[in-house]
């Protein structure tokens, strides 16, 4: 089992640091994301340690965007993460903004998932349920083709990130789907409580 900090102290860090309510949002999506993707791929005895890199993988991005993933790891070592949980957080911005590789299935799917959690957040925004429960991989394609459209999100990461999981853009679409349909209610009635 992989040494990790408990939930209470990874979710006070990232609001030590995450006043945005839309980067909580994200921390606790990507996080439960995650956990999905853990069961999902056969990973469940390691469930927790995926979620908690989810949680924090944005940890220093609001407050020192010029050096995210090179704050990082400075913000963990408050909390007493350990080298594998620092280097998966770090990994997701392999090519951007750090030389940090994605190794790890784990970190692989977290590379693929972040950039496309927000690409179907803003998606289900813009639905008449404001929800992705309802969203299908075609919408979603639509919306991803459409370069204006969250145009923050990006694609070629999103499509280097399918590459790197050897699976298609639509399969890593409808799982990432599913995964924000599983923890869609939870983030909010979490959210609300904080």
């Amino acid at each position: 089992m992989k040494a990790h900090p408990d939930r209470a102290a990874a979710l006070a860090l990232l609001r030590k640091y995450n006043h945005e309510p839309f980067h909580v949002q994200h921390g606790l999506t990507v996080e439960s994301v995650m956990r999905w993707y853990a069961q999902e791929l056969g990973h469940g005895e390691d469930a927790d340690f995926w979620a908690t890199v989810g949680l924090l993988h944005d940890v220093d991005f609001e407050q020192w965007p010029e050096e995210h993933c090179k704050k990082a790891p400075e913000l963990l070592a408050e909390i007493g993460c350990g080298e594998e949980l620092i280097h998966a957080v770090c990994s997701h911005g392999y090519g951007l903004c750090c030389d940090v590789e994605p190794t790890h299935e784990m970190e692989k799917v977290l590379f693929a998932a972040d950039e496309l959690t927000g690409l179907i957040g803003a998606a289900a925004r813009m639905r008449p349920s404001k929800s992705v429960s309802d969203m299908e991989v075609s919408s979603l394609k639509k919306k991803f083709k459409d370069k204006k459209f969250a145009a923050g999100c990006s694609r070629d990461v999103i499509k280097e990130g399918a590459e790197h999981l050897g699976w298609t853009l639509e399969e890593l679409m409808e799982k990432t789907i599913l995964a924000m349909r599983a923890c869609e209610s939870q983030v909010a009635a979490e959210l609300e409580t904080l």
